[in-house]
């Protein structure tokens, strides 16, 4: 029990070089995870972590933690022990018996409370700095800032010498300077936030809008240098023994090099390609939304939908543009609209997720409203942007109080009645009465069908009006009231038939014979009067719809009698049939414009059939239109140089100039082919430079060429031919 107490200072102590430990750890560990996102390389990442926990190590020194420190620091820390746990430390020997009491009730109190005690290291603090380098080792990956950090050496790859060869067959022997050092330097456009990017590889890929920096060093001086692109030559400058050219990339091509040394002999370069990456426009896609959307009026008209929005660099701004319409026809009203998104467009976000709600309410759309509505985004490019719109979405309220017209032709005012779709709408509810029958209890089926039955009464009714019918006045009693003795001698169907035949004979009178055996005198107005005592001549309608109406009327008839009955099956056919008639009276009251047609002069009749065509001009054109020929200058070179390699002579200045426009038409095909066409389009350029060229390079030359031209295809067609008593035998003996 009394080494117990020194026991408890030496865990203490262990446990304090441990914390001192972790922190370093902890320090160290957070430049070195910041270090390998920006710079990508373990090695270096690790070297800084050891660095660093080497150097906080040195600094902090924890194997120099003595019990003597801990001591001290507990007796600061923790008044419990009353400054006495040195007692711990010293032997026991040399204690008195009131040091030995102290020193054994210390032991217990450290014994009890030495895990409450806290070393003197701050571990949070170590771990804030680790969450801090975290958090900017999260920025910097999502923003890409560790681009800017990448070393320009660590990108060159593709290591390619330039090769330069004399344009001139006598300079052949002759050492040509030698290229110490090449580089090519790309300069991203700065709103993609790329680092730039160092090789030695001649061919360029690049962005379009990037600048471009070349750099060659030879081993002596020469008297000038160029670089020649499409035909165009631009000297490079002089700086010491460094020549240098800066131009901005917007043009996909081929190019090379040109030197002239001091000695007066040109040298040339290989060609080497340069192709344009273009930036491309956003990408949108549109999720949780259909293409088109209907609402009816009761419904929630809301809109809720996800925008997932992508750029190869960055999206810069997205928003929607809407139009609602109102009305139909030319009184038809458009309002546009530019909405924001409900989350806040993040510029230069790569990808980002964007969600919108639309509530046509509080956009003032009414019943038959439309909105049509499509995204636009805008990237980042500069000067000028990549804009992307979405396809077009639609939503509508819909509309089911309608009205459908016609105007008689003969009439300046639409008599048409309102009620022709009532029609239809009782055929829709008959059919739905007789679906749900097995739903639906008796006497629910029967009230149904009877009010129904009511409803094609009334929408007879409104055509009698048209038609010229009395209406019962509201204050005359039915026929349905009449006295209970006279309806139970009548026939059960009376009240639900159209008696055509019968419904008149109360106003039947006796006829005079005498007088109808005389003639009737005639009324020399009647032909211009209009009689609206006669209810066959009291109708808004032409003596040609009066009979289709009586007839839908007839049909109504035969309807509500069967639904009276409840049996609505057998109130179909008749209300089909009425319908059919309705819709052949609306349609017969439209107005046609007549065709306008062509209206020939009168002929003639003395010069009819007479066959006389001289004062007939005919006219006749014949012209060949001749299809271009496809790289005419190719096919001229090929024959060019055949006659070259035959008589075994010298290019000319002419065939030198032929062969640069065949490259010119060589170089469209390297551009879209340059493994195929590049060699050949090399020996084109050499040999357009140089004066002299082997009949070996003279020849591939002419094979690459030929390979160029495309293949003609077949056209087969008819000849004549001469056939000899030779070939008609041996025809003869084959069949």
């Amino acid at each position: 029990m009394i080494d117990s107490g020194k026991q408890s200072l030496i865990q203490f102590r262990k446990r304090w070089q441990l914390l001192e430990f972790l922190s370093i750890v902890l320090y160290a560990l957070g430049p070195a995870l910041l270090s390998y996102l920006l710079k990508s390389d373990l090695g270096l990442s690790l070297f800084l972590f050891l660095s660093l926990a080497a150097a906080l190590i040195l600094f902090k020194k924890p194997w120099r933690l003595t019990l003597e420190k801990v001591s001290s620091y507990i007796d600061q820390k923790f008044n419990g022990v009353e400054y006495s746990t040195g007692l711990l430390l010293r032997p026991i020997e040399e204690l008195s018996s009131m040091g030995m009491l102290q020193r054994y009730k210390i032991s217990e109190v450290l014994n009890e409370n030495i895990k409450k005690i806290k070393p003197l290291v701050n571990v949070k603090m170590a771990f804030m700095v680790l969450l801090m380098f975290g958090f900017l080792s999260f920025l910097s990956y999502q923003f890409s800032l560790h681009k800017l950090f990448e070393p320009a050496t660590n990108n060159i790859e593709n290591q390619q010498s330039l090769r330069f060869q004399p344009l001139d067959s006598a300079h052949v022997k002759t050492t040509p300077p030698a290229l110490l050092f090449q580089k090519l330097s790309i300069y991203h456009p700065s709103y993609t936030k790329l680092a730039k990017t160092v090789t030695s590889d001649m061919n360029i890929r690049a962005l379009e809008g990037s600048k471009l920096i070349w750099e060659l060093q030879f081993d002596t001086l020469i008297q000038e240098a160029s670089i020649e692109i499409l035909e165009n030559d631009y000297p490079l400058t002089k700086q010491g023994t460094t020549y240098s050219k800066q131009l901005s990339f917007s043009e996909t091509g081929f190019y090379n090099f040109k030197f002239k040394a001091m000695d007066g002999a040109s040298y040339i370069s290989d060609l080497y390609a340069m192709e344009v990456l273009q930036d491309e426009s956003p990408s949108i896609e549109i999720q949780g939304l259909q293409q088109f959307s209907s609402f009816g009026f009761s419904q929630a008209k809301v809109l809720n939908f996800m925008v997932a929005l992508s750029d190869d660099y960055g999206v810069e701004d997205s928003f929607i543009i809407a139009t609602v319409t109102k009305g139909e026809g030319e009184s038809v009203k458009f309002r546009e609209e530019r909405l924001t998104f409900d989350d806040i467009v993040t510029s230069g976000t790569k990808k980002q997720v964007l969600s919108k709600k639309i509530d046509l309410d509080q956009m003032g759309m009414e019943a038959g409203d439309e909105l049509y509505f499509y995204v636009v985004a805008i990237d980042n490019k500069r000067p000028k942007a990549n804009i992307s719109r979405s396809e077009t979405y639609f939503a509508v309220i819909k509309d089911t109080v309608t009205n459908q017209f016609a105007v008689e032709g003969t009439m300046g005012a639409d008599l048409m009645p309102a009620y022709f779709r009532s029609q239809r709408q009782l055929i829709i509810d008959t059919e739905k009465l007789i679906a749900d029958q097995n739903k639906l209890s008796k006497e629910k089926f029967n009230f149904t069908s009877n009010e129904l039955g009511y409803d094609q009464k009334a929408l007879r009714i409104k055509y009698g009006e048209f038609m010229g019918d009395e209406v019962v006045a509201a204050g005359e009693a039915p026929e349905e009231t009449r006295d209970a003795g006279d309806a139970t001698n009548s026939d059960l169907l009376k009240d639900y038939t159209h008696d055509h035949d019968g419904d008149n004979e109360h106003n039947l009178v006796e006829h005079d014979h005498k007088e109808a055996e005389g003639e009737k005198e005639e009324d020399p107005l009647e032909s211009y009067l209009h009689n609206h005592d006669d209810p066959e001549e009291s109708t808004l309608f032409t003596a040609s719809l009066k009979s289709k109406l009586r007839q839908a009327m007839d049909e109504m008839w035969n309807a509500e009698l069967y639904l009276r009955l409840y049996t609505p099956k057998k109130s179909l056919p008749y209300q089909y049939r009425a319908l059919t008639l309705i819709q052949e009276i609306k349609n017969s009251a439209r107005i046609y414009v007549h065709r306008i047609g062509f209206d020939p002069p009168p002929i003639k009749e003395d010069k009819r059939l007479s066959g006389t065509l001289d004062e007939v001009v005919s006219y006749s054109k014949l012209e060949d239109i001749a299809q271009p020929q496809a790289l005419p200058f190719i096919k001229k070179a090929v024959e060019r140089l055949e006659r070259v390699i035959t008589k075994a002579s010298i290019l000319t200045a002419e065939d030198r100039e032929l062969l640069l426009k065949a490259g010119n038409e060589l170089a469209v095909l390297a551009i879209q082919e340059p493994g195929k066409y590049l060699n050949t389009l090399q020996l084109l350029k050499n040999s357009s430079e140089r004066s002299e060229t082997s009949k070996l390079a003279l020849e591939k030359l002419q094979r690459g060429l030929l390979a160029a031209i495309p293949k003609t295809k077949p056209r087969p067609r008819k000849t004549n031919a001469s056939l000899s008593k030779l070939n008609e035998l041996l025809l003869q003996e084959l069949e």
